[in-house]
């Protein structure tokens, strides 16, 4: 597999309801995993769901950070894909420190192709890998 980058998919639970909840607490941790992951934020949108609940989507220059909060469960999901240079790990951990989510699972997808773009500009046998 040619290799184009690591996307990780990340289920996390014990996390602190008021954290979950806060949409500018949110934003600074999307941005201190930002700069932990070594990555350049092109836009941030965080949206406040009533009664509760934040998803937040940063568009990077390596590609994208997102994240879901379930506040009433303790629970949020992460997706990160990082393209080129970047270090989605160590955004992660970041942002798992930040919303103190006590078990985490993540499931890491080395993202690329197998075969060369045949002349028609088509992929011809994309591949997909189940990891973990």
């Amino acid at each position: 597999m040619k290799q184009v980058g690591t996307h990780l998919v990340v289920d996390a639970w014990g996390a602190p309801e008021d954290l979950l909840n806060d949409p500018e607490g949110i934003r600074r941790a999307i941005m201190d995993a930002i700069e932990a992951g070594e990555a350049t934020l092109i836009d941030l949108c965080v949206h406040q769901f009533s009664p509760h609940g934040v998803t937040a989507t940063a568009t990077l220059a390596e590609s994208h950070i997102a994240i879901h909060t379930w506040p009433e469960h303790g629970y949020f999901a992460a997706d990160l894909f990082f393209c080129g240079r970047g270090k989605p790990a160590e955004a992660m951990k970041l942002l798992e420190t930040a919303l103190k989510a006590k078990e985490v699972r993540t499931r890491e997808i080395p993202r690329g192709f197998d075969k060369a773009v045949q002349s028609n500009g088509r992929l011809e046998d994309f591949a997909y890998q189940t990891v973990g």
